[in-house]
């Protein structure tokens, strides 16, 4: 792992945004850095948030709606910059000893010691790596207040089991992606969230919003995902497919659905559609089966509103007899 960045990047040439910024990176890849996703489209406001947290170490979170690629978005940031990166996702079974460290039985020269082994915290602390917390506002009070140590941009961070003091590298950076900005599950869609501790939102220096892509981006998103789409007829379904997605998140937001269409549920729709020749079953199988039964028939008058077709119940039914299917729009 290099020490520090020996290069710069052009933002202009590297993220097509209209600025001269130039940003440090690295020259050579380590195992840490994340692939490279060439049909990867970026957000032009938060790409140059995550850039200030590279650039001039601000502690930067980036907080949206499901299958918005928050995470991913830094991490092809750090990919395009050759930044080694660590994700972490705090789920309710990460602990402080986690993050932390802790004794643990090995074996030197033949005889078991117990001996002290960092957790991802002070390891990351020590090295230039941009760690990311994900699903930061399911971590659990213990845990949080560990990682308030390190949010002060030169805060040092105490190891109380041996007594030592780790100050954190020059080029460490720290990232976290939340779906509530710590306010908790204010609309019943995200359960496990905690609301998060006033004191400790205060020290991110940057908070970005990632909303869904213009529609047009979107679609290059999933034909690139899905390049046997990329003729006519599947330029015509995919563009269907969005402005159904688009449909559901209206719902959502004026709450007569409780169920979206995320990016992610559009390129899964049109993957299955390619699997299963049938755009309606696959959308049966891919999101309708996820919305509550009495949500279902607005969900079917969306569906009619943008297929000018009606949402038939037994479509998996009429696959199984064996009929031809629907031909592809």
């Amino acid at each position: 792992m290099q020490a520090a960045p020996d290069c710069t990047v052009s933002v202009r040439e590297q993220f097509g945004i209209d600025t001269d910024l130039l940003v440090p990176a690295f020259s050579e890849r380590d195992e840490h850095v994340p692939d490279i996703d060439a049909a990867y489209r970026f957000n032009a406001e938060v790409t140059l948030a995550i850039l200030a947290g590279f650039t001039r170490n601000r502690r930067v979170m980036v907080q949206g709606l499901h299958g918005t690629g928050k995470s991913t978005h830094i991490e092809q940031v750090a990919a395009r910059l050759r930044w080694p990166c660590v994700r972490v996702n705090l789920d309710g079974h990460i602990s402080r000893l986690d993050l932390v460290g802790k004794d643990a039985i090995v074996v030197r020269d033949e005889r078991q010691v117990t001996e002290f082994q960092e957790g991802i915290v002070p390891w990351a602390l020590q090295r230039p790596v941009a760690l990311i917390f994900d699903e930061y506002d399911a971590g659990r009070p213990d845990v949080m207040f560990v990682i308030q140590r390190v949010l002060e941009r030169d805060g040092s961070f105490v190891l109380l089991d041996q007594n030592r003091v780790i100050r954190p590298h020059p080029y460490f950076r720290l990232f976290a992606t939340t779906n509530t900005v710590g306010l908790g599950n204010l609309n019943g869609l995200y359960h496990g969230t905690q609301m998060l501790n006033h004191a400790q939102m205060d020290r991110w220096n940057v908070v970005a919003t990632l909303n869904y892509l213009d529609p047009l981006e979107e679609a290059g998103i999933v034909l690139a995902r899905v390049p046997d789409m990329a003729d006519d007829a599947g330029r015509a379904l995919v563009e269907a497919m969005i402005g159904m997605a688009a449909l559901t998140r209206k719902g959502f937001a004026t709450g007569d659905l409780s169920t979206l269409m995320s990016p992610r549920t559009v390129i899964d729709w049109a993957e299955n559609s390619l699997i299963f020749r049938d755009p309606m079953l696959a959308f049966r199988l891919t999101f309708l089966n996820k919305c509550d039964e009495s949500e279902r028939p607005i969900v079917a008058e969306l569906y009619q509103r943008c297929f000018g077709a009606e949402l038939q119940p037994d479509a998996v039914q009429r696959e199984s007899d064996g009929r031809a299917p629907s031909p592809r729009v």
